[in-house]
């Protein structure tokens, strides 16, 4: 009997923690966002920091109603690192819709980053339209990334440059997507290729 009152309210005290942590994380959200000059939406959430990197003239813009978790057990699959978004380049962007989620994901753009609407990102993706060593020759061009509506990206994705994923399509845990992939389709591999169509 005592076993179980201990375990319930170790488990209430549990629950009061995690909301008030996930308060100050939203808050601390807020606050970096407006020292980086971050267009924050409303109704945005976290869990965890969420690192900001944004160059004085570039863009990062996030939409309403998005949560972003950071801490290593704020998803179930693990964290590696925080939330991160960069922007290295002048007139660089990062353009974000509503009601996306971000578990542990680094976007980094030199060019142009735009996750549309309702986009879920599984534990530790990683979006970057550049190779980043502008200095080597075998460095290609940066190009633009574009993530349509709906669409799911796996645990440990990595989407490179210059690739455009149609809405609703959803790419399988650990793909490395290095061509565009079209709509309402799902994804897989290294590099990622389409396996089926979906009726959605």
């Amino acid at each position: 009997m005592i076993g179980y009152f201990l375990r319930n309210l170790a488990h209430y005290v549990h629950g009061i923690f995690y909301r008030v942590d996930r308060l100050y994380s939203t808050y601390r959200l807020i606050m970096r966002a407006a020292w980086w000059r971050v267009e924050l939406g409303t109704h945005c959430g976290a869990h965890g920091p969420v690192f900001f990197n944004r160059r004085q003239d570039s863009i990062i813009r996030i939409g309403n109603g998005c949560f972003f978790s950071s801490r290593p057990n704020s998803n179930s699959m693990g964290l590696f690192c925080p939330c991160i978004f960069t922007t290295t380049e002048k007139n660089a962007s990062i353009l974000i819709g509503e009601n996306c989620g971000f578990s542990g994901v680094r976007i980094r753009a030199a060019n142009s980053v735009t996750v549309r609407n309702n986009v879920r990102c599984g534990a530790n993706v990683l979006i970057t339209d550049t190779d980043a060593h502008s200095d080597d020759p075998r460095a290609g061009k940066n190009a633009p990334v574009v993530i349509d509506d709906n669409v799911w990206l796996g645990m440990n994705v990595i989407v490179l440059k210059g690739v455009h994923i149609g809405e609703n399509s959803l790419i399988g845990a650990g793909s490395v997507v290095t061509n565009d992939i079209p709509a309402n389709v799902m994804a897989a591999g290294v590099p990622c290729k389409v396996i089926k169509e979906l009726n959605v």
